[in-house]
């Protein structure tokens, strides 16, 4: 969950100075599981079942390019499911790229290894951006890997820095009790907007320079445990973001969008690269039954913040 500085993270863009954000990790999770097959083939369960003497064969690309880059190439069964919707569908969430993560700590640690959040971070990139050239950036699978409430800066020379957002718990739940998320029932597909917004990076550098300082702005905010611009912030990066390509936003939710900001949201944002998925608005508790009642037809999820990024939970 971004608030102030996503679009930043694509290399055409932060390669010219730099791009940042400020995100959360929340407590929707994926669950990945891996047993050894007592046979030679391949075993892929989600919302079909796979089962292959191949890995070439495996139609499921993440699990499949996992399974290259680990050197696993037979007798394994992996199964995985999720808290929200199925993890390949357009939530705006990062589902694919929290599955990416989990697919390949838990292939990891099946091999005996222990890789750091650094390490699965970047594999994950390589695996989306580099091997299946996903038109996506960089943050999702840093936060899914780090976990915690985070300012992440993506430097010219490809590396990435997450330094945890310096506020007090305090100010975290505050925040957290703030924020409403509702699932407005429109796919998001990151395939409809962001070749569109990568095309056009040359011509929104002005945009994303507005947003990083954003994400600058946000950041000195809640280091000096102040919520005061929030809303502010997230309304000023969400107007800005709309401009970057055509199908971001649509009429619905520009409606739904006003309905909250009229009933005393602040600010908000769709999640994701848009175009549908989950609307964030930020209201103030005197604020929220209004925005309820405006955004009634719309199904509200409760989220908590994650301190934790991907873990290994239960090892047999």
């Amino acid at each position: 969950m971004s608030f102030a500085g996503g679009a930043t993270d694509f290399k055409d863009y932060y390669q010219r100075n730099y791009g940042a954000v400020v995100s959360t990790a929340i407590n929707k999770h994926i669950y990945v599981t891996i047993n050894r097959k007592f046979d030679d083939l391949i075993r892929v369960n989600y919302s079909k079942t796979e089962e292959v003497d191949d890995i070439n064969k495996i139609e499921h690309n993440l699990v499949r390019e996992a399974l290259r880059l680990t050197g696993i190439t037979k007798g394994v069964d992996i199964s995985y499911a999720s808290d929200m919707l199925p993890a390949r569908e357009g939530t705006g969430l990062g589902a694919s790229s929290s599955l990416a993560v989990g697919v390949l700590n838990a292939l990891h640690y099946f091999l005996g290894e222990k890789p750091g959040p650094l390490q699965l971070a970047r594999e994950a990139c390589k695996i989306e951006i580099e091997v299946l050239g996903h038109p996506i950036g960089k943050q999702d699978q840093y936060a899914a890997a780090f976990g915690n409430f985070n300012y992440v800066k993506f430097n010219p020379d490809e590396s990435v820095s997450v330094e945890p957002v310096k506020c007090s718990e305090e100010t975290k739940e505050k925040l957290n009790s703030n924020l409403l998320l509702f699932y407005t029932g429109l796919s998001s597909s990151s395939k409809d907007v962001l070749p569109e917004q990568n095309q056009k990076i040359n011509l929104n550098v002005n945009v994303l320079d507005k947003m990083v300082k954003l994400a600058d702005e946000l950041d000195k905010c809640l280091q000096n445990n102040s919520l005061k611009e929030f809303g502010n912030i997230l309304h000023e990066n969400w107007l800005l973001k709309k401009n970057l390509a055509s199908k971001i936003s649509n009429s619905a939710i520009d409606f739904y969008y006003q309905k909250a900001r009229e009933a005393g949201a602040s600010g908000g944002k769709i999640l994701g690269s848009g175009g549908g998925g989950f609307l964030l608005v930020y209201a103030e508790p005197e604020k929220q039954n209004n925005v309820r009642q405006a955004l009634s037809n719309l199904k509200e999820t409760p989220f908590g913040f994650e301190n934790e990024g991907s873990k290994i939970v239960y090892a047999d």
